[in-house]
């Protein structure tokens, strides 16, 4: 069995795939294993995979998987947690890349902690300037209660930094159903992720490494882009929500993941001029539904809270009349 399985999805990142295979060359151990996913790129990469896959078979182990079809980040690294054989798991995007040594730093403190997994801080690149992103948990390198870091609800906790490849994860969470994400997401694949691992998983960590860098401003990224597989965000939330909602701990967990969402609506609401316009019109009509399928005494009380513009937003959402309601 492999140390560490590292699961990298691909899709039309000829341009940034280079930096991320070198990367992982000055990070290969023999006990590695790098599980390549290309989610049937239409450009150079797959070309670019075929042959990394047999130049760095020389210093890891190397699984290379093609899709017939374009899944979605979601699915890819579904396909990729599959193929892995791993005692360990951790994630890395293909238009990303690591620091030498990265991988190995993060294996030794989650095997000197002894955690469900360990959750680390991030570089952000955007063009040439680096800032560091921080995990919103104070205690370092100390094993932590992960339900006890989903709250308080009116800050920013664990679960808004649901970043898949800023950690590392235990093979046993994945042989418990909790490291797959929801098939065919677009976007927003890592909401429901997080908020299951840290429902049900028994512990984890944070440490200060800042070995993984996150590229920004991609042109092809769906954060860039305003067309409906955005949307997905919705179904993402649909599913925060109806997963806590059966969770023990409801009374205490739904405040904050209605709050998340109806933060998220607003963010999307606000930026709606990046759609196209038939997609704002479905964006906001989708938008008025999921508030008004929100726990409503919940929704009061987020909103009495919230910014008073955004609050304000929302309460209008909420009195929209869809069509179909019209109709009725």
């Amino acid at each position: 069995m492999p140390k560490l399985s590292v699961i990298v999805p691909f899709y039309n990142v000829q341009q940034y795939a280079p930096d991320m295979l070198r990367s992982l060359r000055s990070n290969a151990r023999e006990d590695f294993e790098f599980v390549l996913v290309d989610d049937h790129s239409k450009d150079g990469t797959p070309a670019l995979l075929e042959r990394a896959a047999e130049q760095l078979s020389d210093v890891a182990r190397v699984r290379y998987v093609r899709h017939e079809e374009n899944g979605g980040l979601a699915t890819a690294r579904n396909t990729g947690l599959d193929a892995a054989g791993g005692e360990y798991l951790t994630f890395l995007d293909g238009d990303d890349w690591l620091a030498p040594g990265h991988l190995a730093a993060l294996l030794a403190a989650v095997e000197d902690l002894g955690c469900d997994f360990v959750r680390t801080d991030h570089v952000q690149a955007t063009a040439r300037a680096r800032t560091v992103h921080r995990v919103p948990v104070g205690r370092r390198g100390e094993v932590l209660d992960p339900r006890g870091s989903i709250l308080p609800a009116e800050r920013s906790t664990s679960v808004d930094y649901a970043y898949a490849w800023a950690g590392i994860y235990h093979r046993r969470l994945l042989e418990r159903g909790l490291l797959h994400f929801t098939d065919g997401l677009r976007t927003a694949e890592d909401r429901p992720w997080i908020w299951r691992l840290h429902r049900e998983a028994r512990s984890f960590a944070v440490v200060g490494l800042l070995g993984v860098f996150y590229r920004r401003g991609v042109a092809s990224s769906l954060t860039q882009i305003g067309d409906v597989r955005q949307l997905d965000f919705i179904r993402a939330f649909d599913q925060v929500i109806e997963e806590t909602a059966r969770d023990e701990d409801a009374a205490r967990l739904l405040p904050k993941a209605v709050r998340t969402y109806c933060a998220i609506i607003a963010h999307h609401l606000a930026d709606e001029a990046k759609f196209e316009p038939a997609v704002a019109k479905r964006l906001r009509a989708m938008s008025a539904a999921a508030i008004r399928r929100l726990p409503q005494d919940t929704l009061d009380e987020i909103l009495d809270t919230m910014d008073p513009h955004r609050a304000a937003r929302l309460r209008r959402l909420r009195r929209r009349i869809t069509p179909a309601k019209a109709a009725a």
